[in-house]
């Protein structure tokens, strides 16, 4: 069984769409609702998505851990990660789960670095990402073309091995770092990501540097 696990914090305006679409390419959608303050959970409900409840916001490391030991507890074999603002492409959906099956990999890492055009904001592109891919590598010992990607495929072996202890953004790190150190084979995909939003480029990236100097000190 694939599932999709989408974190989702005060999502309502687009979360809709996105149950629907990855409802075309999995089993089924889990959606936890990390404490929002609107209508997500019930969007997410009457869509036909599981909904899993955070009462107080914990961030999305911790919600995407929620939805691990959710797959854990029911016979799931893959799990997704999907962002639940609409940025990403359900398009990339099949084609990453033949390249993960077709690679016998255990987690498939998606790119905006690999050939699919993504409008990415300039500072984002050309400043802070750089950086950040040195320290990721610096890090995790694992070079990868993308981070902080939130659209992964992990099997039953990645998702069970992997411990999430990061709740905030610092899990995506925690995560390549986890890879190499359970020696889990992991694939990159190019997949397709639409930036709905240009002001708060600068803010995020320094906030992705941020995290990734805090996870230096996950435990290992």
């Amino acid at each position: 069984m694939k599932i999709a696990i989408i974190p989702a914090y005060n999502e309502e305006k687009s979360l809709g769409s996105v149950v629907r679409s990855l409802l075309n390419h999995v089993d089924r959608v889990v959606v936890v609702d990390d404490g929002s303050k609107d209508k997500t959970a019930k969007v997410a409900f009457e869509e036909g998505a599981v909904v899993l409840r955070h009462k107080i916001n914990r961030g999305q490391g911790a919600a995407l851990q929620t939805g691990h030991e959710y797959a854990r507890l029911h016979k799931v074999d893959y799990v997704l990660h999907f962002d639940g603002d609409g940025q990403f492409d359900a398009i990339d959906i099949v084609p990453a789960f033949e390249k993960i099956q077709s690679e016998q990999a255990d987690i498939l890492f998606g790119s905006r670095f690999l050939g699919k055009e993504s409008n990415i904001p300039f500072i984002k592109k050309n400043l802070i990402f750089p950086i950040a891919r040195v320290f990721n590598r610096w890090m995790t010992g694992i070079k990868l073309s993308d981070i902080h990607n939130g659209f992964r495929i992990l099997n039953k072996r990645a998702f069970t091995e992997i411990n999430i202890k990061q709740d905030r953004m610092a899990h995506a790190t925690e995560i390549i770092n986890q890879t190499r150190l359970n020696n889990l084979k992991f694939v990159e995909f190019p997949v397709k990501v639409m930036y709905r939003e240009y002001g708060q480029g600068f803010s995020g990236g320094i906030k992705i540097i941020s995290d990734l100097f805090t996870s230096k000190f996950v435990s290992k």
